[in-house]
């Protein structure tokens, strides 16, 4: 067997396994913003469920595009939420969508003043609602009390249940992922 035929083939083999033709994975790639291969390596590793291998080729041949092919990364929602007295929360929203990222694929449907993160149902929020607070609106089971950090969201948004104000990275500790896994896994 050539090399030719034997890419075609682990291509054929990759649409195959995974369910989805070349394109869309170099559209996901695409919509990520990312450029360094080690980096759309592990995401399509970590978000997708791609073997390294499958992982690795899909990343080369999104490279050997041409730029008249490529198409160009979407604007990334956050910018505007993160311009002027709010630029110096930036790194901290970095961090934070980091952790939610943590827990699997979801969509981000940028609002006016916030971005709500998606799964099947709506189930979280994040909003720079100070030039030093970042307000984290959490969509949890009716039973899960309101208490210290985690604050009952009426008079927040009232689409969501709780919120929780996030000031520093120190912030973003177990007790808050452990509200983030719970608000995701009823959204799934």
């Amino acid at each position: 067997m050539d090399v030719d035929a034997a890419l075609q083939s682990q291509i054929r083999n990759i649409e195959a396994t995974y369910g989805k033709p070349l394109d869309y994975w170099f559209a996901v790639i695409d919509a990520s913003g990312l450029t360094k291969h080690n980096q759309v390596v592990a995401m399509l590793k970590a978000d997708h469920g791609l073997a390294h291998g499958a992982a690795h080729r899909i990343s080369l041949l999104a490279r050997q595009r041409s730029d008249a092919d490529a198409v160009p990364a979407p604007p990334d929602p956050a910018d505007a939420l993160y311009a002027d007295a709010k630029a110096g929360l930036r790194p901290l929203h970095d961090v934070l969508l980091g952790e939610i990222r943590a827990l699997g694929a979801f969509d981000i449907a940028p609002k006016k003043g916030y971005l709500s993160l998606r799964r099947r149902k709506q189930f979280a929020m994040i909003q720079p609602s100070t030039t030093s607070r970042i307000d984290l609106g959490l969509i949890l089971p009716t039973t899960t009390p309101a208490a210290g950090r985690l604050e009952p969201a009426a008079t927040f948004n009232p689409l969501f249940t709780h919120r929780v104000r996030i000031t520093a990275a120190d912030d973003l500790d177990d007790e808050l992922r452990g509200w983030l896994a719970a608000a995701y896994a009823l959204a799934g």
